[in-house]
């Protein structure tokens, strides 16, 4: 018999590439302003501590959806990112030792209610409306290390790319990252214990934009795969 008064949600999962298998998703972290560029359009320093927020594990949707446009914005922005995913526990881990806990790496997009986002932000709220929405994280089918290719490898160089409509929009290289995927691993398990199952958004190049509906956006990274998403009216 069931413990439970209802049925809980099913298993958030992402895609594998390759694989019939599917990674189970436990929580997603998402570092902000990781890329100097990008810091600047905001408004900020080309290189500050890393930080982070969070997004439901729910709030993933996989490449070729159609997804509504958002409630409660008129200012709803695309961010691609590099996305790690952890597939050994750690706390406190080492720079050196990073790498160790990785089980994969794809592509995903951090979409923003950046209306909401800058509202909140300059009350000194918290971003969760901004950031932590239906529908807000998608992701691309991950590739185990094992096949990432040999030239990124180390998941520190490769271009990284959006466009809205066929058009580019964002375009960069990985290698532009102000804080490495090691540094970043390192930096979220002195503040919490990474699980197998969570997701690390990396942060956004320069670039990022309004999008309305009817856009279909596009990105990717070399090596890693590309994503589509088709942005329809709101629900």
């Amino acid at each position: 018999m069931s413990d439970y008064i209802f049925s809980p949600q099913p298993q958030a999962i992402a895609d594998i590439h390759g694989d019939d298998r599917s990674f189970p998703v436990r929580r997603i972290f998402c570092v902000g302003r990781n890329y100097a560029a990008h810091a600047r359009e905001m408004g900020f320093d080309d290189r500050e501590p890393p930080f982070f927020f969070t997004k439901p594990a729910d709030a993933l949707v996989k490449t070729g959806a159609h997804i509504p446009y958002p409630p409660i914005t008129s200012n709803f922005h695309y961010e691609i990112e590099l996305v790690l995913g952890i597939g050994k526990d750690g706390a406190n881990i080492p720079v050196d030792k990073a790498f160790d806990h990785i089980w994969g790496a794809g592509v995903g997009i951090d979409f923003t209610r950046r209306d909401q986002q800058i509202a909140h932000r300059e009350k000194g709220r918290p971003w969760d409306w901004g950031k932590a929405f239906d529908n807000s994280a998608p992701l691309a089918p991950m590739l185990a290390m094992s096949d990432v290719p040999d030239a990124q490898k180390d998941l520190s160089k490769g271009r990284i790319w959006l466009s809205v409509n066929d058009e580019i929009k964002q375009d960069a290289c990985l290698s532009d990252l102000t804080w490495n995927v090691s540094e970043i691993i390192a930096f979220c398990s002195q503040s919490v214990t990474l699980k197998r199952g969570d997701l690390i958004f990396t942060g956004t190049p320069s670039g990022v934009g309004a999008v309305v509906a009817g856009d279909v956006i596009k990105g990717g990274i070399e090596g890693l795969g590309e994503i589509e998403i088709t942005l329809t009216e709101a629900g």
